[in-house]
Order: structure tokens, then sequence, then C-alpha cells
């Protein structure tokens, strides 16, 4: 269903803001934070790349979930129907203990992760397993307070909104799916990308006893409060197009001052609408200039085979005449990325309700401070927490928690302090993925460990396999296969142990 949302009243001070910064190209730092999806995208420029599971084999349910779960006022105790799909195909069934792998949905409608994600259905076969997914609060068909208007009013309704909600909502569906089957011995296995890889691997922590282990997909759980440098993320960005094309990082570094420099001239902006085939006037330089950056960072994001987003954009930009303007060979870089359209810069569009949501996420504790450094192939922009603490304010009346999250999930010293508490996870991580830097890289432990790939890309491993994947892409996923293996094998073995005791 699509939803266009309507702004409440307190976004007004928000809206004025963002247009005087777009109308006086005045910059106050960058504020925007990329977003986190394992699936953006996908089904748009990879059509094949759906899971083999069909519609048939999925089955939907709605779970009374507890509104909050965390304190005994009157109002906690209202409930929300939470949806989460199973798949039954493969499973062994409760009298073996058969597994569980259990996908934990992120800032999006359920419905996009059941097609594109394919390591639970791919692997469903090998270990007998029952296939559960689970949408998070405030996405798709799980919405609290009776509808969306209601759900995102103002910030008291949207409180109960964070990850700290979601991973207890998930840990609460999964003992009540073992409870209900009566696998009470069943071991679960979370999977999740992204933002929802930084649940998994949350919630094998925070929640040991329902979850024996946790694949977690590109999960930048290091990117918060300082860990990672800020400037991390675009610094990626430009190393895949420079390994990508000398001449083609070369044309876009030098882009910059050239579109700062025509818009600086009278009726500078209208050329380069005339340029850029706008789909409405320019308003600002920076208008233009964050598009292409927003292009260029999603390309080195999702630089995945067969297509290889990076290549394309710089294919275009090589292939343009050698006499063309620097302007007329980004540009062709533009269409080469985007296909034939009859227009290209700021198109129409609706906020989307993952755009909405994530918006809020960002804004009270996903505080990923992302910056550009001096030394890549865009125009410094540092980060400025203050201004993005003032957005945020100014948009739903209180301030974010930029150190919330590792107050409470940890992050700084992480190998130090996991390295004799937490066990059986998996980081996963393509070092094409500029989101990668604020991953763990590095082995823990014997059994937290870090399984990366140099040419792989944001959750690639979790996508459904085909036969055109590269040869490092087969055996990133035959290794974590194997360690949950490892995982089971070993919980089996200490099931068996207790069970035969006098």
């Amino acid at each position: 269903m699509n939803y266009s949302p309507k702004f409440p009243v307190q976004w007004l001070p928000f809206m004025v803001m963002v247009l005087s910064i777009l109308l006086t190209g005045i910059s106050a730092g960058r504020t925007d934070i990329p977003r986190l999806s394992p699936t953006r995208g996908v089904i748009i420029e990879h059509p094949d790349f759906l899971s083999s599971a069909t519609v048939s084999d999925l089955r939907t349910f709605y779970y009374p979930q507890t509104l909050d779960h965390f304190n005994y006022q009157p109002q906690s105790y209202a409930t929300f129907q939470q949806r989460y799909v199973m798949n039954f195909k493969y499973w062994g069934g409760a009298k073996k203990s058969a597994p569980v792998l259990a996908y934990l949905g992120a800032e999006g409608p359920l419905d996009g992760d059941l097609t594109v994600i394919g390591f639970l259905n791919d692997n469903a076969v090998r270990f007998n397993a029952l296939l559960v997914y689970i949408e998070h609060r405030y996405y798709g068909k799980s919405i609290p307070f009776g509808s969306r208007e209601e759900a995102f009013k103002n910030a008291s309704t949207l409180g109960y909104f964070n990850s700290a909600q979601a991973i207890a909502d998930y840990a609460e569906i999964i003992m009540h799916i073992k409870n209900k089957l009566r696998a009470f011995y069943s071991p679960v296995i979370v999977v999740g990308g992204s933002y929802g890889g930084m649940l998994a691997s949350w919630l094998r922590l925070k929640y040991p006893h329902v979850a024996l282990g946790a694949l977690a997909s590109s999960a930048p759980i290091l990117y918060f409060d300082k860990i990672t440098p800020r400037g991390a993320y675009f610094s990626v960005v430009t190393k895949d197009f420079r390994e990508a094309s000398e001449t083609c990082y070369q044309t876009i570094r030098n882009s910059w001052s050239v579109i700062d420099r025509i818009a600086s001239q009278p009726n500078g902006l209208s050329t380069l609408s005339m340029i850029f085939k706008t789909c409405k006037p320019l308003k600002s330089s920076s208008e233009l200039k964050n598009e292409l950056e927003n292009m260029y960072a999603v390309a080195a994001q999702y630089d995945r085979p067969p297509r290889y987003p990076v290549t394309v954009v710089c294919g275009g930009i090589d292939g343009a005449n050698e006499k063309q303007d620097i302007l007329d060979k980004i540009f062709a870089g533009v269409v080469a990325y985007k296909g034939n359209r009859s227009c290209y810069i700021n198109p129409p569009t609706n906020k989307s309700e993952t755009d909405v949501g994530w918006r809020w996420q960002t804004c009270s504790e996903m505080v990923i401070p992302i910056g550009i450094g001096k030394r890549t192939m865009f125009q410094p922009e540092p980060f400025n927490l203050n201004y993005f603490l003032q957005e945020c304010k100014s948009l739903y009346g209180v301030p974010p928690r930029p150190h919330w999250v590792t107050s409470y999930y940890g992050g700084h010293n992480i190998e130090l302090v996991l390295h004799r508490f937490g066990s059986n996870i998996i980081f996963s991580n393509g070092l094409r993925d500029p989101y990668s830097r604020g991953g763990v890289l590095e082995n823990i432990s014997e059994s937290i460990l870090a399984v990366h790939t140099v040419n792989g890309s944001h959750c690639l491993d979790i996508l459904p396999e085909m036969e055109s994947d590269p040869e490092w892409l087969v055996k990133q996923r035959e290794t974590e296969v194997k360690i949950i293996k490892g995982w089971m094998a070993q919980y089996y073995a200490d099931l068996k142990a207790i069970q035969i005791k006098p």
C-alpha cells in the first residue's frame, strides 16, 4: 500500500529551515545519514534477485504485541497487531528440535524482504529449518495506535519507536512461536541486514536465551559516538570510484567547483537545470550536488554483481566524448546509471513511510555521524552535530541522544568487552560497502567472528544465491553456513548431555 504521510504542524519549523538552506545555498554542515537497507533498489536494479520461495509457502500471522515492554504504567499495556510470516515447508518439526531461522525486519515494510532476502530460503533444506520473518514496529502493517497518522502524530506516540522495543518485540514473538509449536528445544538463529543486522547482533547479546546465534550482515554497530572516523563512509565511496577508474574519479572530483562557478553566474541555475535535465528548475547548486553525492554513495554501497553500478557510472563518464564539457561527462554518468528518462534530477517524490520512519530513528537514537573529509572526491562537508540536534528538535520537539546506542549496547573497546562475554555472532561485510568501515572486521573471539570479502557490497551475502555469483561470494556464504552448523552441532551435543543426566 502506498502511503503519503501528512506532516504535522510541528514539522513546519524544520521545513522552513531546510527551505532557507536550499534557497540560499548556504551549508550548515552535513546532517544527512545515508539509508541503511539490505534491499534498497534491489528489485528495481536486479529483478532476477528474487528468492525461490513462493507466496503459497508463506503464511501470515499477527501477534498482539505489547506497546511498551519496559515499564508498568497502564498505557504501556496497550497492544498492536505485529505481523510475522512463516514458512513450514522444510521444517523438520518440534519432535526433532529442528532449528528456526528468524529474519528480523528493519526500517521498512516486510513485503520486500520476503522476496529479496534469500539466505533463509536458500538454507532451509540444509538445516531442515522453520523460517520466520518478523516486521519491525511502526513499519508496514505493524502500526501502533490504530493508524499510521496517529502513530506518527508527535514525539509522544513516536516515543515507543526504538531499537530496544523492537528487539523485545522479536524476542516475544520468537518465544510465542516456540511455545505455540511446542518447539521448546529448537535452536534459533536470527538473521538481519544493515540496521536489521545491528538488531540481530544486539538481540543475541541481550537475549541469549532466545537466540542461539546471529548472522549480522553489513551491520555498522561501530559507526556511533566517534568510534569510527566520521569521514570513513565517503572515503570508501571515493576508493571504490578511484579503483574503478582514475579518470572517472578525477572528473567527479573536479566537477564540484565547475557547478559552483556556473551557479554563481547570471542564469547559472537555469544553465545547470538544462545540462542535467532537471525535473523542475534548480533553486540552488546544493540541490544538484546533494543528488549527485547521493547517487555516487548509493552506487558504491550497492556495488554488487552482475551490474556493478560504480562501473556503470564511470563507464558513462569515461565513455563521453573527450571534447565534451566536464558537466556533460558527469551527466553522461547520470544517464548511464538511471537509464533513459524524461528528466533526471529532483523528480517529484512523496516521502515514503520508510523515509519518515528512518528520519525519526536517526533523530532519536540512530545518530550515525557521517561527514565528508578533505581527502575524497567530494567537497569537504563535516558532520555538524549541533545543527543536527537543532534540526531534530525543531522537527519533533525532543533532541536526539547521540550517545545512547553505545551506552545501551556497547561499542567502545568491543574487542576487550566481548572477548569473554558474548558468543555466536557472525559479522559479515563487503569492503566495497562504505558502511563496512563501521562494522566488525576482525574476529573478537572463537565464536564472535568477522567474515568479509574485498569485493563485497552492502548485505550481498544474504541476497538470493545465483548461478552467476562470483566464487568469493559463494565461499563467503559457505563459511557462514559452516559456522552456524558448528553452533548447532555444539548445541545439540549439549542438549543431549543434559537430557541423559540421571
